[in-house]
């Protein structure tokens, strides 16, 4: 098994003398400093912002997409019915959710052990929505150091319009995420009708504005606070990292000593003046996220969002000095050792990820739209019709998981000449019916005193059908 490597805590500490009491309570949170983030562009930064607006872009347009006489993707709570285009799924099925969060859960597990906090830093919503805020940010503020100087500046006219300008953008951003939340749970075309009318549900009203409230403090406010304390995947990411973990990492062997120096100095110059590469501009600091320095080594805080390789590639790219100061490498890479991609445990995670995956798609592939249970009655064995036939009483429980009304046909097999007193059930789309029904034979068919039987539904219109044993008690002469 691959050595596991330890993260760093490297959260300022804004209280410099204190009791070993205030130690351990500064070591669970730190006061928020504001973190100016620069922008920058770059190759992973593109990547970035191609994801993370793909990503909005299917977030807020699915909600609107028709089909047939519905949304496309609707989890319509009150019918009991989660509608994904054309696929129907009711609580009965609630089985097949929990299968697709065991896979998300172990797709999640690889990604990280493969390249660490990737999803954080590319797909998870609080840094999509956070990078959405800042980029309205940028917008109307301007530029980091404009912003940090406006922040200093008494209020003015200019300063006013801006911020509140930026707030409002903010707060319509909330909205509509709020809304279209909503709408995967609520037609969107009549809830957007509805909410200014006020003739839209109370618990409607209330999921909006509490998604609008969390979507404007948590992107807005609270930033990289939800990342470094509020997120649990933080704290035990490290668990599954090891030494040949694909991470951002700063070349030290390279990089040191630090130092500013001339230009005009070429790399080859530097070196032999025992300058390392880095020329200590702290630009990989300025558009880091969560505000940390990543020469100070790995780091829990760390998004893996690579906006510190972009900036510094810039950098180097303007002294004339190789680029990978900053880069995607392993712990094991950086000490000169040779990294092992097919290792045991990510192969596992592998394995076992898409064993799950097919299974879950063999079993939404061949899934019955039609739910069938069967209950002897406890209380009475058996008893004897008029006519002299032995009879079983039954109650069946019928659901109908598919999108259109069925009338199903019910058999009975297993021994001769066993009857129903029921042969047909009619259900609507996506409903269920229960019914008691009793099943008889005549006595010279009973050779022991419990039998199986077996109970067929088929619908007439439809090619679907399923069976279900039971057991026929009776009375041997």
């Amino acid at each position: 098994m691959s050595e596991k490597i330890p993260t760093h805590d490297v959260t300022p500490d804004p209280v410099e003398h204190h009791t070993p009491q205030e130690a351990v309570t500064q070591q669970m949170y730190a006061s928020r400093r504001h973190i100016y983030v620069r922008e920058i562009k770059g190759v992973f930064q593109r990547l970035r912002r191609t994801s993370n607006w793909a990503l909005m872009l299917a977030f807020f347009l699915l909600p609107w997409v028709p089909w047939g006489d519905r949304p496309a993707i609707w989890f319509d709570l009150p019918g009991r019915e989660f509608h994904i285009f054309s696929a129907t799924f009711y609580p009965q099925e609630f089985m097949l959710l929990s299968w697709l969060l065991i896979i998300c859960a172990f797709g999640l597990f690889f990604i990280t052990v493969f390249a660490g906090r990737v999803w954080c830093g590319y797909t998870c919503p609080q840094s999509v929505w956070t990078f959405l805020f800042i980029w309205v940010e940028h917008r109307l503020e301007g530029s980091r150091n404009r912003r940090i100087k406006l922040d200093k500046q008494p209020m003015t006219t200019d300063k006013l319009w801006r911020k509140s300008a930026k707030h409002a953008i903010w707060l319509v951003i909330a909205l509509a995420t709020g809304v279209t939340f909503v709408g995967y749970f609520t037609p969107i075309r009549d809830l957007v009708v509805e909410l200014p009318t006020l003739e839209a549900h109370g618990w409607s009203y209330f999921w909006v504005g509490f998604f609008l409230v969390f979507t404007y403090l948590n992107a807005g406010w609270l930033r990289e606070q939800v990342c470094i304390y509020m997120c649990p995947y933080a704290r035990f990411q490290s668990v599954m990292f090891d030494r040949d973990t694909l991470i951002v990492s700063y070349d030290t062997a390279r990089g040191e000593p630090r130092g500013p120096r001339k230009k005009s100095l070429s790399h080859e110059q530097a070196r032999a003046a025992g300058h390392g590469d880095c020329i200590d501009c702290d630009l990989c600091v300025q558009v880091c996220p969560t505000g940390i320095d990543i020469r100070d080594g790995l780091q829990y805080e760390c998004i893996t969002c690579a906006a510190c390789i972009d900036a510094c590639d810039s950098v180097m790219d303007k002294m004339g000095y190789p680029r990978g100061l900053i880069r995607y490498t392993t712990e094991n890479a950086l000490e000169g050792k040779p990294t092992h991609i097919l290792r045991p445990r990510l192969m596992g995670y592998l394995a076992a990820l898409l064993v799950m995956i097919g299974v879950f798609a063999w079993a939404v592939a061949d899934r019955t739209p039609l739910g069938f249970d069967v209950e002897r009655e406890r209380n009475q064995l058996f008893q004897m019709t008029r006519d002299g036939r032995i009879s079983n009483v039954y109650t069946l429980t019928v659901r109908n998981l598919d999108n259109q009304a069925h009338v199903y046909r019910l058999e009975a097999s297993g021994l001769p000449g066993l009857t129903l007193d029921t042969d047909q059930v009619s259900v609507p789309a996506g409903e269920s019916r229960q019914l008691v029904i009793q099943a008889s034979v005549p006595p010279e068919a009973i050779d022991r005193p419990s039998a199986e039987i077996i109970l067929r539904l088929e619908a007439l219109d439809a090619d679907i059908a399923i069976e279900r044993d039971s057991r026929f008690i009776g009375e041997t002469r």
